[in-house]
């Protein structure tokens, strides 16, 4: 799935893209969509870190060249192991090396690995070239691990497998204009993650695409339940500094650190202190970064 594009998956591409770059050739990532568990498990469906468009533009930043996405249904879940490549070489004939991870698996039932890929390029013309799994201090880096962490709110331990920040993608909407009235202004996006992080108070830096610098601020991930009857969450980004941004823009909100839970206080007042507080803290822990 490449879901989060972590550092094995990174270690996985950079190996590709160093080669072709060496030989002149093109790099192709392969996946699948929808996830397998839409398949095998419909009543318990893994939550996706990435949608398929994030994970586009994050392979193009990475250099790879094109982005070949196979839909998972029951046949191609199917495939037998010993089939996977000789299936790969009649759809891309001009395929020289195939990278996966060490403990990839793949075919009907996982049966094949790394070995049996091995095995089946003998004689084919092809080479398989296998990356060494990454490791977070003495934890293995997984998708799995790191859509545990976001949903416990350890966003600093989720970025370290990242090897980015989390970040969240949205276009700037109109709000009811609360936090402007107790002179805490926000920026409203909608972000509608599939794999909702942990409902709380994030220290964020917010960004354009054109490269200009980042700015310092303040997020609230959840439903509010001071000030509003919810039950969407809503992504609300108080900036630092002076608000360049209005509706309409298309902002990048990178999670830098969870601040504390969301909570609901027993009135505004009460909400404004907190949210001082919360600025002195994220101000504390920016600086830094």
């Amino acid at each position: 799935m490449f879901d989060g594009l972590h550092r094995g998956h990174q270690a996985v591409i950079q190996q590709a893209v160093d080669a072709a770059k060496e030989e002149n050739g093109v790099v192709a990532v392969l996946t699948f969509w929808p996830h397998p568990s839409v398949l095998f498990r419909p009543q318990d469906v893994t939550r996706i870190i990435m949608t398929p468009a994030v994970k586009a533009h994050v392979l193009n930043r990475l250099g790879v060249s094109a982005l070949i996405t196979e839909p998972f249904t029951p046949e191609f879940a199917a495939l037998p192991a010993e089939k996977f490549l000789p299936m790969l070489q009649h759809n891309l004939p001009r395929l020289k090396v195939v990278y996966v991870g060490e403990n990839w698996r793949f075919g009907r039932g996982r049966m094949g690995d790394v070995g049996l890929l091995k095995q089946s390029a003998k004689g084919s013309g092809l080479n398989v070239v296998s990356v060494p799994r990454v490791r977070n201090e003495d934890e293995a880096i997984s998708s799995t691990a790191i859509r545990s962490l976001l949903e416990k709110g350890e966003i600093e331990r989720a970025n370290q497998m990242l090897g980015y920040e989390y970040f969240a993608d949205g276009t700037v909407v109109p709000g009811k204009g609360l936090g402007r009235k107790i002179g805490f202004p926000t920026l409203n996006l909608n972000w509608v993650p599939d794999l909702r992080p942990r409902f709380g108070v994030y220290a964020v830096k917010v960004r354009k695409e054109d490269g200009s610098p980042s700015l310092p601020g303040v997020a609230n991930y959840g439903l509010r339940p001071t000030v509003e009857d919810t039950t969407e969450p809503r992504l609300e980004v108080h900036l630092l500094t002076d608000c360049p941004y209005g509706p309409g823009e298309e902002l990048t909100v990178e999670f830098h650190a969870f601040l504390r839970g969301e909570q609901q206080f027993s009135g505004v007042i009460e909400l404004e202190k907190q949210i001082a507080r919360d600025r002195v803290t994220a101000a504390s822990i920016l600086a830094g970064a």
